[in-house]
C-alpha cells in the first residue's frame, strides 16, 4: 500500500460502558467505508504460503475439533470421552483441561525449523480458540496460558524464534463467539442417572476457588456468563441437541444483548495481542469482523498502529471471511477450508489443515492425514488464483507432533525445494488455468467437494518474463497439452523460446501448433533424489532451470497416478 501518514488524522475513540476505547491515530476510521481503503501488502503476496500451529488445550485430549464444547453434550463422543477419561462435566469442567495442559514436551525451536524447511514464508499461532483461554500473556483475562497450564507465553515463544527465521508472524484470534459457543458448559444431561444436574459452569464462582489451583480467578471469565443457557425442563439428547442448534450454535456477529462487559473485554484482550505482539497478521475467524462495532474498532486501531510502526507504510494483513460486496476490500478475505473457482482481484488466502484443526490420535491411528499431492495441488491452484495457502499441521498436547507429520513435513520440504520458484512472488497469468470447475464456487469448506485432478488440469503461474505451468497429474501418454499457449491464443504472443521440467536436466521438446502447446515430458518423473530421498513421492517433481536438484520419490501403488509436474516456459523473445 502507498505511504500513509497520520498527519491531520484524528485520535479515533469510541464510547462503550466500561470505558472508551482508546483506538491509534492515523488515516482509518472505524467505518466500513474508511476500512474499505485497506490494501494488502505486497510481502502478503509475494509469501504465498504459511503453517499454523493450531494448539490449546482442547489438542490435550488428543480427540480433535471443538472438544471444549461437546464435551458438555450428552451423546456426543467427546461426552463419552471426557466420562470415561476425566469424569463428568458437572465434576470436571473444561477449566480442568486447561489446568492438566503442560506442554510438557514442546521444543519450538525444532518445530519452527521443520516449519521453515517445508517452505514457509509466515508462520501462525493461535492466541485464543472459541474456548475463551488465551495463549499469550494477557493483561485482560487471568485464564491465560503464562499462569495456567503451560505457564509459558506461547505466543510469545512462537513470535521470537518465527522473526529470528525471517518469517512473517500471524496470530489467529477465535474467541469473539465464546459467549454462546461455551454456553453448552451451562447445560446438563437430559437423560440418565446425572439427569438435570447443572455442569461445572453454571455453578462455579470465584470464591470457589479459594486454596485450590485457581485460587482468584472467575471461573464465569473463561466461560463467558450467563448468557444463552439451556432451560430446565429438556428431558432428551434429542431435544437437547435441536435447543443447541437453534440457540447457542447459531453463527453471526451479532454482539451479546445483555453482557457489554464480554464485549469491551475481548476489545482489551485482543488490542493487548496487537500492541504487545506486533503481529503482521491478524486472523478472525469470524463472519465480516467480530462482534459488531467492536470489530470495526480493532481492525483500525491494527492498521493505524501498524502505519505507525512502518514509517507510514502498511505492512499489516487482517483476514476476515464472507464479507458482503459492501464490505468488500476492508481486510483480506480467508476461505476456510475452500478454494475460489477463478482469479480474484484482491489477494486472498484459504486455510486448511492436513487433519483437524485440534489434535485427532484416531485419525493419526488410521493414517488419515491429506497427502502431500492433495496439498501441493491445493497450493497451486490457490497460487494460481491470486491467492495464499496457511497451512495448519496439528500439535498434540505435549507439544510434539507424530511421525505421519513429520514425514510430511519432510516431503512437502522435498517438493519447495524443487518447485517454489514457480510459488514464491509469482502473480496470476492471464487465465488460472485450464480444465473443468473443480469447485462450483468461491465458498468456505468447498475442497470437499472438489473433484479429482486429472490429465486435463493445468495450472498457471508467472513472474518476470517466466510462465509457470503445472501439470496436476503425470500424463499416461507422456504429454501434456495446453489450449491456452496455441498459436492462435491471444493470451501471449511472444515466442515460447524453450521449456523444462524443474528437477531434470535439459529442456523439453515441444510443438506449439495453432490449436495447442505439446510438450513431450521425460519417460518417467525425476527420481534423482541424492541425500533428499524419500520413501515416496507425492507432488510436483521438479526443480531450478534444468539443473537437477534433490527431489522426492514414492513408491507409488498400481494406478496412484498423484505426480505433478511444473514447466518452466520461457516467453522471452529469442
Amino acid at each position: 500500500m502507498a505511504a500513509l501518514n497520520g498527519s491531520g488524522a484524528a485520535s479515533w475513540e469510541t464510547n462503550r460502558a466500561l470505558r472508551p476505547r482508546k483506538i491509534a491515530s492515523g488515516p482509518f476510521r472505524p467505518e466500513w467505508e474508511s476500512l474499505k481503503q485497506y490494501r494488502a501488502p505486497e510481502w502478503f503476496r509475494e509469501a504465498k504460503f504459511g503453517v499454523w500451529a493450531h494448539w490449546s488445550a482442547q489438542c490435550f485430549p488428543e480427540q480433535g475439533d471443538w472438544y471444549a464444547r461437546n464435551m458438555y453434550i450428552q451423546g456426543h463422543p467427546h461426552y463419552e470421552f471426557q466420562v470415561n477419561n476425566y469424569g463428568h462435566p458437572s465434576k470436571f469442567g473444561f477449566m480442568q483441561i486447561d489446568h492438566l495442559w503442560k506442554a510438557e514436551r514442546w521444543e519450538p525451536e525444532k518445530l519452527m525449523d521443520l516449519y521453515v524447511k517445508a517452505g514457509a514464508r509466515y508462520f501462525f499461532t493461535l492466541a485464543n480458540h472459541v474456548d475463551n483461554f488465551d495463549c499469550y500473556d494477557s493483561r485482560h483475562n487471568p485464564w491465560n496460558s503464562t499462569r495456567i497450564g503451560p505457564r509459558k507465553d506461547i505466543v510469545g515463544t512462537w513470535a521470537k524464534l518465527a522473526r529470528e527465521r525471517g518469517l512473517r508472524l500471524g496470530v489467529s484470534n477465535h474467541s469473539a463467539h465464546a459467549w454462546h459457543w461455551l454456553q453448552t458448559a451451562y447445560g446438563y444431561d437430559p437423560e440418565g442417572p446425572m439427569a438435570g444436574i447443572r455442569y461445572d459452569a453454571y455453578t462455579l464462582q470465584k470464591s470457589d476457588g479459594r486454596n485450590l489451583w485457581w485460587d482468584g480467578m472467575d471461573p464465569q471469565e473463561l466461560y463467558g456468563g450467563r448468557n444463552m443457557v439451556m432451560p430446565t425442563g429438556i428431558r432428551t439428547i434429542k431435544e437437547a441437541n435441536q435447543w443447541h442448534q437453534h440457540d447457542d450454535l447459531v453463527w453471526n456477529e451479532a454482539p451479546p444483548e445483555n453482557n457489554q462487559e464480554y464485549i469491551d473485554r475481548w476489545f482489551l484482550r485482543c488490542q493487548d495481542l496487537i500492541d504487545g505482539y506486533n503481529p503482521d497478521l491478524v486472523y478472525f475467524d469470524d463472519t465480516e469482523l467480530p462482534l459488531g462495532q467492536a470489530g470495526l474498532d480493532i481492525t483500525a486501531h491494527y492498521y493505524n498502529q501498524n502505519i505507525a510502526r512502518h514509517e507510514g507504510n502498511l505492512e499489516g494483513v487482517v483476514t476476515a471471511k464472507n464479507f458482503t460486496p459492501q464490505h468488500l476490500g476492508a481486510a483480506v478475505v480467508d476461505i476456510e477450508r475452500g478454494r475460489a473457482n477463478e482469479i480474484l482481484p484482491a489477494p486472498w488466502q484459504t486455510d486448511t489443515c492436513i487433519g483437524d484443526w485440534h489434535y485427532s490420535r484416531p485419525l493419526f491411528e488410521r493414517h488419515g492425514y491429506k497427502s502431500v499431492s492433495k496439498i501441493v495441488q491445493t497450493l497451486v491452484d490457490v497460487a494460481s488464483k491470486n491467492g495464499n495457502l496457511l497451512l495448519n499441521i496439528p500439535v498434540r498436547g505435549d507439544g510434539t507432533i507424530d511421525e505421519d507429520e513429520h514425514r510430511f513435513l519432510a516431503d512437502l520440504s522435498s517438493w519447495m525445494n524443487t518447485n517454489s520458484e514457480a510459488i514464491y512472488g509469482t502473480r496470476p497469468f492471464a487465465v488460472f488455468g485450464e480444465g473443468p470447475p473443480e469447485v462450483a464456487d468461491s465458498s468456505m469448506f468447498n475442497e470437499s467437494q472438489a473433484r479429482p485432478y486429472d490429465e486435463r488440469d493445468i495450472r498457471f503461474t508467472q513472474k518476470g518474463e517466466t510462465l509457470y505451468a503445472f501439470a496436476m497429474v503425470w500424463p499416461r501418454d507422456g504429454k501434456v497439452r495446453m489450449a491456452s499457449l496455441g498459436t492462435k491464443s491471444t493470451l501471449r504472443k511472444r515466442p515460447i523460446r524453450q521449456v523444462e521440467l524443474l528437477g531434470s536436466a535439459g529442456t523439453l521438446t515441444f510443438e506449439q501448433g495453432e490449436e495447442q502447446l505439446t510438450v513431450t515430458l521425460p519417460p518417467a518423473p525425476p527420481h534423482d533424489l541424492g541425500a533428499y530421498a524419500m520413501p515416496w513421492c507425492d507432488g510436483t517433481l521438479v526443480t531450478t532451470r534444468g539443473v537437477p536438484k534433490p527431489s522426492c520419490q514414492r513408491a507409488l501403488t498400481p494406478g496412484a497416478e498423484i505426480f505433478s509436474a511444473a514447466r518452466k516456459i520461457d516467453l522471452s523473445h529469442a
